[in-house]
């Protein structure tokens, strides 16, 4: 049975997730189970800080475009660059076409290689420009759009934290939250996560309504094929997968709000 997460869970989403000032004080597997069923929360602290930026921007009297830089900005600056930089280790390793073990090396790398620098070059392109699109359309939309992707970038940290799904290394954060969701509470949470997006976006009409919960579950897929491609790869998952993971998803459901 999926019990409710405790205060230690929520200390650990945002302690671990977010640069706010919360104290972890449990590193145990309890803990992280909690934490990763949380982790949709601190997307949602995360993407109102966001649209906070962009609608601030709008407000002085900037455009859509200086709008949706800082909109996309403010995520990165929330999480230290962690998920950026664990999408371009994971770009770098999977693109060495190395067995995993030399691969993982090239991950705990620090410098960044030509697949790193072209991953987050066009994933930040494509943030900014589908945010753009959807401050285009309205505020409203442009808010709604920051919110869905910070929160369902996190949910897909959820679901890659899922039972069945191993760990690479034997140490890290990666091993830290491997496996620690069951996965009736993960798909619980991305039901929660969908409906209450669906709810958002029917303040701006049934078709908006739809068009978020498309994007939470094409979001979802995506991240969930660059997490069966990276456990094929490396054996498992690791603290740059999760980044990885969470940019890709937060990409994927920018693009799904602005099409059609």
């Amino acid at each position: 049975m999926l019990r409710t997460p405790s205060p230690d869970g929520l200390r650990f989403a945002f302690g671990t997730l977010t640069v706010f000032p919360v104290e972890v004080t449990r590193w145990d597997r309890d803990a992280a189970r909690g934490g990763m069923l949380c982790a949709p929360l601190a997307g949602l602290a995360v993407g109102v800080a966001a649209a906070g930026a962009g609608l601030l921007l709008l407000f002085l009297g900037a455009g859509s475009l200086l709008a949706a830089v800082a909109t996309a900005a403010v995520p990165a600056l929330l999480t230290r660059g962690l998920h950026l930089d664990g999408l371009a280790d994971t770009a770098d390793g999977l693109g060495s076409g190395k067995p995993a073990g030399d691969a993982l090396r090239i991950m705990k790398q620090s410098d960044i290689g030509p697949f790193g620098v072209l991953a987050l070059l066009f994933t930040l392109l494509a943030q900014v420009a589908a945010l753009a699109q959807a401050y285009d359309g309205s505020w409203a939309r442009g808010a709604l759009a920051a919110v869905v992707s910070a929160t369902t970038a996190r949910l897909a940290l959820t679901a890659a934290a899922r039972a069945g799904v191993p760990a690479a290394r034997p140490e890290g954060l990666g091993a830290a939250v491997a496996g620690v969701v069951p996965v009736g509470g993960a798909w619980a949470v991305a039901a929660a996560v969908a409906l209450a997006g669906a709810a958002a976006g029917a303040s701006l009409g049934p078709y908006d309504a739809l068009r978020t919960v498309l994007a939470v579950a094409g979001a979802v897929a995506a991240a969930e094929l660059l997490l069966r491609h990276c456990v094929r790869r490396f054996g498992g998952v690791t603290g740059d997968v999760f980044g990885g993971v969470a940019e890709t998803a937060a990409t994927t459901a920018l693009v799904v709000l602005v099409l059609g």
